[in-house]
Protein backbone atom coordinates (compact mmCIF):
# COMPACT_ATOMS: atom_id res chain seq x y z
CA UNK A 1 0.00 0.00 0.00
CA UNK A 2 2.92 2.49 0.78
CA UNK A 3 4.78 1.90 -2.14
CA UNK A 4 1.13 2.75 -4.08
CA UNK A 5 1.30 5.29 -2.52
CA UNK A 6 4.62 7.28 -3.04
CA UNK A 7 4.01 5.82 -6.74
CA UNK A 8 1.14 8.12 -7.13
CA UNK A 9 2.37 11.22 -5.28
CA UNK A 10 5.27 11.15 -7.20
CA UNK A 11 3.23 10.64 -10.64
CA UNK A 12 1.06 13.60 -9.73
CA UNK A 13 4.32 15.79 -8.65
CA UNK A 14 5.69 14.52 -11.97
CA UNK A 15 2.81 15.56 -14.18
CA UNK A 16 1.81 18.69 -12.17
CA UNK A 17 6.06 19.95 -13.28
CA UNK A 18 6.15 19.04 -16.70
CA UNK A 19 2.09 20.99 -17.26
CA UNK A 20 3.53 23.77 -15.92
CA UNK A 21 7.23 24.03 -16.73
CA UNK A 22 7.09 22.49 -20.34
CA UNK A 23 7.82 25.61 -22.82
CA UNK A 24 5.91 24.05 -25.20
CA UNK A 25 2.78 23.95 -23.53
CA UNK A 26 0.25 26.67 -23.56
CA UNK A 27 -0.41 26.91 -20.00
CA UNK A 28 2.02 29.53 -18.26
CA UNK A 29 1.85 29.45 -14.52
CA UNK A 30 2.39 33.17 -12.25
CA UNK A 31 5.43 33.30 -10.01
CA UNK A 32 3.38 32.34 -7.22
CA UNK A 33 2.48 28.81 -8.62
CA UNK A 34 6.37 28.38 -9.76
CA UNK A 35 7.05 29.16 -5.87
CA UNK A 36 4.27 26.76 -4.65
CA UNK A 37 5.51 23.96 -7.08
CA UNK A 38 9.54 24.78 -6.39
CA UNK A 39 8.09 22.55 -2.58
CA UNK A 40 6.78 19.50 -4.44
CA UNK A 41 10.22 18.04 -5.03
CA UNK A 42 11.16 18.13 -1.21
CA UNK A 43 7.40 16.81 -0.22
CA UNK A 44 7.90 13.91 -2.42
CA UNK A 45 11.55 13.13 -1.60
CA UNK A 46 10.06 13.41 2.43
CA UNK A 47 7.47 11.17 1.71
CA UNK A 48 9.73 8.26 0.19
CA UNK A 49 12.21 8.65 2.68
CA UNK A 50 10.82 8.94 6.13
CA UNK A 51 9.49 5.51 6.38
CA UNK A 52 12.74 3.96 5.53
CA UNK A 53 14.31 6.26 8.30
CA UNK A 54 12.22 5.72 11.09
CA UNK A 55 10.52 2.08 10.23
CA UNK A 56 12.81 -1.05 10.05
CA UNK A 57 11.23 -4.61 10.61
CA UNK A 58 7.65 -3.12 10.47
CA UNK A 59 8.35 -1.18 13.79
CA UNK A 60 8.62 2.33 14.45
CA UNK A 61 12.28 3.11 15.75
CA UNK A 62 12.77 6.48 17.20
CA UNK A 63 15.96 5.71 18.53
CA UNK A 64 18.40 8.30 18.63
CA UNK A 65 21.57 5.66 18.16
CA UNK A 66 18.85 4.72 15.01
CA UNK A 67 21.79 4.43 11.95
CA UNK A 68 18.98 5.76 9.47
CA UNK A 69 18.83 8.59 11.93
CA UNK A 70 21.90 9.48 11.98
CA UNK A 71 23.01 8.74 8.59
CA UNK A 72 19.99 11.26 7.50
CA UNK A 73 20.84 13.94 10.13
CA UNK A 74 24.55 14.06 9.07
CA UNK A 75 23.45 14.05 5.63
CA UNK A 76 20.96 17.40 6.29
CA UNK A 77 23.48 19.08 8.21
CA UNK A 78 26.32 18.09 5.85
CA UNK A 79 24.53 19.34 2.84
CA UNK A 80 23.47 22.67 4.53
CA UNK A 81 27.14 23.76 5.66
CA UNK A 82 28.89 22.54 2.68
CA UNK A 83 26.71 22.19 -0.06
CA UNK A 84 28.79 19.40 -1.25
CA UNK A 85 27.19 16.50 -2.78
CA UNK A 86 30.10 13.77 -2.78
CA UNK A 87 31.78 14.69 0.31
CA UNK A 88 27.47 14.96 1.79
CA UNK A 89 26.83 11.74 0.27
CA UNK A 90 29.82 9.83 1.55
CA UNK A 91 29.92 11.42 5.05
CA UNK A 92 26.92 10.20 5.36
CA UNK A 93 27.18 6.52 4.50
CA UNK A 94 30.53 6.53 6.37
CA UNK A 95 28.52 7.14 9.65
CA UNK A 96 26.20 5.15 8.62
CA UNK A 97 27.66 1.85 7.89
CA UNK A 98 29.78 3.18 11.52
CA UNK A 99 26.81 3.59 13.35
CA UNK A 100 24.99 0.20 12.11
CA UNK A 101 28.03 -1.73 12.85
CA UNK A 102 28.41 -0.65 16.53
CA UNK A 103 24.63 -1.07 16.39
CA UNK A 104 24.20 -4.59 15.82
CA UNK A 105 27.51 -5.45 17.51
CA UNK A 106 26.60 -3.63 20.72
Amino acid sequence: MMELLILGMTLIVFLSRYLFLEPLLPIRPGPRLLHFLSFSIPAVLAAVIAPMIFVQNQTLQLEPMNPYLLGAVIAAVCMKLTGKTLLTVTLSLVVFMLSRFLHSSG
